[in-house]
């Protein structure tokens, strides 16, 4: 069932957002958990996602079940368990580790533009995906993620280049994600129609 979308965010009754700031024409749909990000204008979340401490780009494709930023624990303690962190939630006059969780802020993930995450994948603490990247579903994306690039699977590698170098860096020059709302429908047929080389043909300046 389609929706009309506009310049307030879309949240899904069942979803919960706090802490965090989303562009015009967004939508986070049903059970989703937004907190700490700065979604950009057009992106979405479908159901189940789970996103905290990251930027995302405008025209994000981010489909169910995919986490972004999957918090570390500290593997190097003597235990894993977060009550040495969240101490409060367990001892009357203890207090949360600050320092902890200002180690798990220096490692926010970013996603760039127009960007699409495949079902059920995750992205761990620290990385950066480049504009038009691909992560294939169910992947475990452990390290940066070129532009225009596909990657896939557990940890994620490169599958493939979307463009060839040269088209891939006239886009990043064209940065149609920057364009108004009226440019984007009046480029409308030609989002459909051209491929990626003749669109960047003919909208270079």
């Amino acid at each position: 069932m389609s929706r009309k979308l506009g310049l307030e965010p879309y949240i899904h009754q069942s979803a919960h957002v706090v802490n965090s700031t989303l562009g015009i024409y967004t939508e986070v749909s049903e059970r989703c958990r937004l907190d700490e990000v700065e979604m950009g204008d057009y992106s979405y979340i479908m159901q189940d996602g789970a996103v905290w401490c990251a930027t995302i780009g405008k025209f994000a494709n981010i489909a169910a079940a995919v986490r972004i930023n999957a918090t570390n624990h500290p593997t190097w303690r003597a235990t894993l368990h977060h009550f040495t962190y969240r101490a409060a939630d367990y001892f009357d006059g203890a207090e949360n580790e600050h320092d902890f969780f200002s180690w798990r802020r220096d490692n926010r993930v970013t996603i760039g533009h127009d960007v699409w995450i495949g079902h059920g994948s995750t992205v761990l603490p620290g990385v950066s995906v480049g504009n038009g990247a691909v992560i294939g579903a169910g992947a475990v994306v452990s390290k940066d993620v070129a532009p225009y690039t596909i990657v896939g699977g557990v940890p994620a590698k490169l599958i493939r280049e979307r463009f060839s170098a040269q088209t891939a860096e006239a886009m990043e020059r064209l940065e149609w994600w920057n364009w108004s709302h009226q440019r984007l429908f009046d480029a409308l047929q030609d989002f459909r129609d051209l491929d990626a080389e003749a669109f960047v043909q003919k909208y270079a300046a």
